[in-house]
């Protein structure tokens, strides 16, 4: 066996550093090709890397915690695979501990070629190199590894296809939606599957569970038909089918669903697990959570003995605090805000739901707000564009985003292309990005070039706020919390479902006059939904 270093790769549009979140190995351990060693977190995303080559665990270079830089060796792996598969090669120690002279080679390109490989009668040059003396009893004398039962880690994947920017798509996990990512500079993310397995899988889950959700999801979802993104992702709860319990010894959970856990108060070692190989999801907590009654009768934590903690700037909190700073202090923002009368909308959700065309997707007021930004970007087109310093880019194209609230922080992923969906479409899509989201899948590329924003804070109750530009973006929309209020109609006081929509815009670019023009516009899609037949 060569000894190979696996150094961590750009899984990302740029990436410079990660955080190692969780290892998945442990020295000794025998591994397979494309079972998942580490899970690492990169500014916007959490990211399971693969192993390129099967053979034992020697060594764990980095600790977990740790922030490493792209390209700074993570593992080293005995394996016979290590040069094919695109792994540092560490030449053998020679007779004084040093490296061999003999066999030190430059570290073999990440990138997996696209031509055919050598025949396995031709050993690579470091094979031939016999082993260092001292090195060859302690080989001799190490038992013969015992290979551990097969795990659906480690399950066979589609075979490595190179792409056109030299990285490698291994596949995807389609029960797991984990992504097996290549080792190039491209980024492989859900985003490569197909968006209609992952929501059949989500949409199948939710009709087994239809039968058992609580009544507290259902009183919750009531509190407020404006609702989507968040709250929907908390309330769509149920008991299950196959599950496995887990045990105080051994609780298979990702750090973010352990923080959460600990927030709401709930102990791992009570929950039953759904997940993959009996792994706790984010689901497996909220449902344990309303049926313990824990979201009603939270207690207020005791202060405790220590009075201030520390919390290291990085991962998420870091991007999100670079790009909030960036904005608020490059773009002079402007806000307005106006309230509406959304009844009619309302009433046409309903009947959205209603329509068999509309059968199990998400429908809800956000959807509307989306089309109604898209239907007013199309008339006032410099709220869609991007600021340079030495020009203005109008861009006609909608890449929608939407502010989400996760585990991990905010993060604003985008629709593609959001201005050719039809209103099917456009739902799928947002139902699709809530997944994404609420899982920890959205990827860098999912959240890059976006052009105009949406931020949904009437799941958290709120009326309306100053939303903040999103880098590189000139507008923002914010959609308050929809609820009966007294209106006037026709000189008579009466109860309608009423929205404030507040929206900043970046005053280098957008005018006082277009400003109130586009949200004019925004506001009266809601007030009659039937202006997007225009």
């Amino acid at each position: 066996m060569a000894a190979a270093e696996f150094p961590l790769p750009d899984v990302g549009e740029g990436l410079t550093e990660a955080e190692i979140v969780q290892w998945r190995v442990a020295i000794g351990d025998e591994i397979a090709v494309d079972q998942v060693l580490v899970e690492i977190e990169t500014a916007k995303s959490l990211v399971e890397l693969p192993s390129p080559f099967a053979g034992t665990v020697t060594g764990l270079l980095v600790s977990e915690g740790d922030t490493v830089e792209v390209g700074k060796p993570i593992i080293r792996v005995d394996s016979d695979a290590s040069v094919a598969s695109g792994a540092a090669v560490v030449p053998p120690a020679g007779p004084s501990g040093g490296p061999s002279p003999v066999t030190e080679t430059a570290p073999v390109s990440p990138v997996v070629a696209a031509t055919p490989t050598a025949p396995a009668a031709s050993p690579a040059p470091v094979a031939q190199t016999p082993p260092a003396p001292a090195a060859a009893p302690a080989r001799a004398a190490a038992p013969a590894p015992v290979a551990p039962a097969p795990s659906p880690a480690a399950a066979p994947t589609a075979p490595v296809q190179p792409v056109a920017d030299g990285a490698s798509v291994v596949g995807t996990d389609e029960s797991s939606g984990a992504v097996l990512v290549g080792y190039g500079s491209a980024t492989s993310s859900p985003s490569r599957r197909k968006p209609g397995a992952r929501r059949a899988a989500a949409l199948a889950a939710e009709a087994s569970r239809a039968s058992s959700v609580d009544a507290a999801a259902a009183a919750e979802a009531a509190v407020d038909p404006g609702e989507e993104s968040t709250a929907e992702a908390i309330s769509a709860l149920g008991t299950g089918s196959a599950r496995k319990q887990s045990t105080a010894t051994n609780v298979l959970a990702k750090p973010p669903i352990r923080k959460l856990a600990k927030d709401l108060g709930v102990e791992l070692t009570a929950i039953v697990a759904t997940g993959l190989a009996g792994e706790v999801t984010r689901d497996d907590v909220i449902r344990h959570a309303k049926q313990a009654s824990v979201f009603r009768n939270i207690e207020t934590p005791e202060w405790g003995e220590v009075r201030s903690e520390t919390i290291p700037v990085k991962g998420v909190r870091k991007a999100i605090a670079t790009a909030m700073t960036t904005s608020a202090f490059t773009a002079p923002h402007v806000s307005l805000f106006v309230d509406v009368d959304a009844t009619h909308t309302m009433e046409f959700v309903k009947r959205l739901k209603a329509s068999p065309t509309f059968a199990g997707v998400k429908v809800s007021p956000l959807l509307i707000v989306a089309k109604a930004v898209i239907w007013a970007v199309r008339r006032n087109r410099s709220v869609n564009s991007t600021w340079t310093d030495r020009e203005i880019i109008v861009h006609h194209f909608v890449n929608l985003g939407i502010a989400a609230a996760t585990p991990r922080g905010l993060i604003v992923p985008n629709i593609k292309d959001a201005q050719d969906m039809s209103l099917l479409e456009l739902a799928q899509a947002l139902e699709e990005l809530t997944l994404t989201a609420r899982d920890g899948k959205t990827t860098p590329k999912q959240m890059a070039n976006g052009t105009v924003s949406i931020t949904n804070i009437g799941v958290f109750g709120m009326d309306t706020g100053t939303p903040i530009l999103n880098p590189g973006e000139v507008a923002i929309v914010a959609m308050g919390t929809i609820k009966p209020k007294p209106w006037v109609v026709d000189g008579e006081v009466r109860s309608r479902m009423v929205t404030t929509i507040g929206a900043s815009f970046d005053h280098r670019v957008v005018d006082g006059d277009v400003a109130s023009r586009f949200v004019h516009d925004v506001a009266s899609v809601l007030e009659e939904p039937a202006l997007l037949l225009d």
